[in-house]
């Protein structure tokens, strides 16, 4: 059924999100419970052949040379649609309806790409690479500058960054898009794509491929998600595998600013879904009535609380090592065990925006299909009571997937049956803790449902 349009903010669930109608408490023990109780049936599995079995990828078909050639003319075809897209989003963002639901910039960004292309990049396969128009036109600037500049070389990093500008760049664009008009004003999204894209594609062509490598935080994102999904691109073609086996099989233990990344990218779903709560909601009445500005309390939380499940995941890593009884350093065990927590970034991002792209979807629809002159009422998909209980379980279902990542990697690292259960123990405990963090967003009242 339909009803009247109500935008929400675009990165929280208002008007898409019901709150949980069982008791917080059973939630909440439910789905720390669940977690749990999967880690102990986890436990009987201890055989590395086993699991290296279940992670293993199944070709789908090779990349001969004439697949080759034509999946290259379709990827830059793609890429090139990708840049008409972005044009189209910049200028619909200036010259469009004001109201943001009529309004196709909007619909695109929030509900066909942050919302939709992001759940198929997780569920299904990573096309951002392909798709991705900052590095389309970055390529393109870069080709002329080399024909007028005799080919000179980018520039080079500096290797003591890392890629912590990656870890900063992600807060804060989540911390704008919370703090900001960007998700309900044309204009100033507008404004901010082309910020952006001037920001990207100047640092792309002066340091190249590594810019979305280290610093572009979208595309490091994207790569992120992408070892989750069930097909992926590798040298011999398309390969299926059980979700998450890229994440099991992934060859190395992450650097200390990659696997920051990985907790800053779980934290931020959590951020952004806590932002648009009653709870937070209340405690920026208080801070206003103190004379704490808005802005400065969302900043605040946005690193506070990064800092603060780096630190829990950190403390993990080191109990772990005692646990294990091993002589790996809690930094290689950080790096090793930190894929484990991407299924918990994708399951928290589906509960916050599977609602709110089915919700948007027909309105979506009917503006796309006439972007110049949109329908005066648009449609809005009311969800039914039930999809909060959809949401708990996809919350809850890629901890599972978490645990069984965690479980699998563990018996690539230690020896023995024991060694690699006892690893375990300080991520399981962990992975309850988010379960719980998680489920308590999920479980409060929406702020602007309850206006």
């Amino acid at each position: 059924m339909y009803s009247r349009p109500a935008l929400a903010h675009a990165g929280s669930l208002a008007g898409s999100l019901r709150s949980v109608s069982a008791p917080f408490w059973l939630v909440v023990l439910s789905g720390g419970g669940v977690v749990g109780v999967s880690f102990l049936f986890s436990s009987f599995v201890t055989d590395a052949a086993a699991l290296n079995a279940l992670a293993r990828p199944r070709r789908l078909f090779g990349s001969r040379r004439r697949r080759r050639a034509a999946a290259e003319r379709g990827r830059r075809l793609l890429g090139w649609a990708s840049v008409a897209v972005l044009a189209l989003v910049v200028w619909t963002g200036l010259t469009g309806p004001t109201v943001p639901l009529a309004n196709l910039a909007v619909l695109v960004v929030w509900v066909g790409w942050w919302a939709g292309f992001t759940m198929f990049t997780y569920l299904v396969v990573d096309a951002w690479p392909v798709v991705n128009p900052w590095r389309t036109l970055a390529r393109a600037v870069r080709r002329v500058a080399a024909e007028r500049e005799s080919g000179r070389a980018p520039a080079r990093l500096p290797i003591r960054l890392g890629a912590w500008p990656s870890v900063v760049g992600l807060l804060g664009l989540v911390w704008v898009e919370v703090e900001s008009p960007v998700a309900s004003d044309p204009r100033v999204l507008a404004a901010a794509v082309l910020a952006y894209t001037v920001v990207t594609v100047a640092g792309a062509v002066r340091y190249g491929p590594a810019w979305f490598e280290r610093v572009d935080p979208v595309s490091r994102v994207f790569r992120l998600y992408g070892l989750l999904a069930p097909i992926r691109r590798t040298d011999d073609g398309l390969a299926v595998s059980v979700p998450g086996a890229a994440l099991v099989r992934y060859p190395e233990a992450m650097a200390e600013d990659d696997a920051a990344f990985v907790v800053a990218l779980l934290w931020v779903t959590t951020y952004d879904g806590l932002a648009a709560t009653a709870a937070w909601d209340g405690v920026r009445d208080w801070a206003a009535g103190v004379g704490a500005p808005g802005w400065l309390l969302g900043l605040a939380l946005a690193f506070a609380g990064f800092a603060c499940f780096l630190a829990v995941y950190r403390l993990a890593a080191r109990l772990a090592r005692r646990t294990a009884d091993t002589y790996v350093t809690a930094r290689f065990v950080a790096g090793w065990f930190a894929p484990a927590l991407v299924p918990i970034a994708a399951g928290y991002h589906l509960a916050h925006f599977l609602g709110y792209f089915l919700g948007l979807l027909p309105a979506f629809v009917a503006v796309a299909s006439t972007p110049l002159s949109p329908p005066a009422a648009l449609p809005v998909l009311a969800l039914p009571a039930w999809f909060g209980a959809v949401q708990l379980a996809v919350v809850v279902g890629g901890h599972l997937v978490a645990v069984w990542v965690a479980h699998a990697r563990s018996f690539d690292l230690f020896p023995g049956r024991l060694q690699p259960l006892r690893s375990q123990y300080p991520f399981v405990a962990v992975t309850v803790l988010y379960t719980v963090i998680s489920l308590w967003v999920v479980a409060q009242p929406v702020a602007e449902a309850i206006r």
